[in-house]
């Protein structure tokens, strides 16, 4: 019995970091997927805890972004021939270079904001398609922050752990239910069957496992890179939390709230991270 429940735990860790990657982000959009499920129960959407629950969403990627992704790249770069501050700060700003770039020309809409406020190139998108657009963008960063962890696994870094990288998806599995529930709560709200708001609610985590593979095989593919990937993907995830999850966590007047989010979710990330990693 032992045995049968240790063989997918085996099998995970004699796969590929690609394989593993997969396998993580895949555990990170059904965390979405599962923050999506409550719009089948109620129709009811309680601002006041999803504005804490967002605040620590903010806390887990910040905590993420150093912890996880910005110190190991700082430590890696002494086997490069560059400063050891120079891979983590070029990644990082490229990183959230790239997620400013994405933001303005891919149609999307923040939560809660009036039609005006979609940003991007105009469109005539449905409100839906906005909506699960602007979840989906700042998902990228997240895919790739796993995807990477796993594949610096390949070389053997000290910096390098598979506890590091399973505490990062853990994290990160954690940080998205509340977000599948900020994108399916609206919807309904909205008059959308809960069949429809569940499917878009959990359709905005779907690029976690495509960008996770994308940056396991990228830094698998060129070693050198990696140091700089950690710290893009850095950039960007702190690029979304400064600019969509803290300001829509403290829209509708849950402040002080929504700021202990923040303390509780960086507390916890910090925790696996350094248990863990």
């Amino acid at each position: 019995m032992i045995d049968w429940l240790l063989a997918p735990w085996q099998a995970f860790l004699s796969a590929s970091p690609v394989m593993q990657a997969l396998v993580a982000t895949l555990f990170t959009w059904g965390m979405t997927a599962a923050g999506a499920l409550p719009v089948f129960f109620t129709d009811r959407e309680n601002r006041r805890l999803l504005d804490i629950l967002l605040g620590f969403t903010g806390g887990v990627m910040i905590a993420a972004s150093f912890w996880s992704l910005l110190a190991p790249s700082i430590e890696m770069a002494g086997d490069l021939s560059v400063p050891a501050w120079f891979p983590a700060a070029v990644g990082f700003a490229l990183g959230a270079a790239f997620l400013r770039g994405a933001d303005l020309v891919l149609p999307h809409l923040h939560l809660n904001a009036p039609m005006h406020e979609a940003e991007g190139v105009p469109t005539t998108w449905r409100r839906t398609t906005l909506l699960v657009l602007a979840i989906t963008l700042h998902n990228i960063p997240e895919g790739l922050a796993v995807g990477v962890a796993f594949g610096a696994l390949a070389y053997g870094f000290d910096h390098a752990s598979l506890g590091g990288a399973i505490a990062l998806a853990v994290g990160i599995g954690i940080q998205n239910f509340p977000e599948g529930m900020a994108v399916a709560m609206p919807l309904r709200r909205e008059g959308m069957s809960r069949r429809k708001s569940f499917w878009y609610g959990q359709l905005s985590g779907v690029v976690e496992p495509i960008a996770g593979v994308i940056g396991a095989a990228a830094v698998l593919f060129w070693q050198p890179i990696l140091p700089y990937a950690l710290a893009f993907a850095a950039g960007a995830m702190i690029f979304v939390v400064v600019e969509e999850v803290i300001p829509e966590a403290q829209r509708s007047g849950h402040a002080d709230d929504a700021t202990l989010g923040v303390i509780g979710g960086f507390i916890l990330m910090m925790v696996l991270d350094v248990a863990l990693g």
